[in-house]
């Protein structure tokens, strides 16, 4: 693939990125009070059935997040 060509697929997909977005808004903003709760409660059921590691259970892993976090800020 020349330069040229992957500028041209990077902007697409930059493009693509933007439409989705603007559309993933547009459907929200459409949404009526009793669907979106139904569509939340769909999601947390199906983060549910995702089991978590045993480790998880113990350590979240946010403290080492937030060093990092706090480490790009510095």
């Amino acid at each position: 693939m020349t330069r040229d060509a992957e500028r041209a697929y990077v902007q697409r997909w930059i493009e693509t990125g933007k439409m989705l977005e603007e559309l993933h808004w547009r459907e929200l903003s459409t949404l009526d009070a009793a669907t979106a709760l139904r569509a939340s409660d769909d999601l947390i059921d199906a983060a549910l059935l995702v089991p978590l590691p045993a480790a998880r259970r113990h350590w979240s892993g946010l403290v080492e997040l937030q060093d990092v976090l706090r480490a790009r800020r510095s």
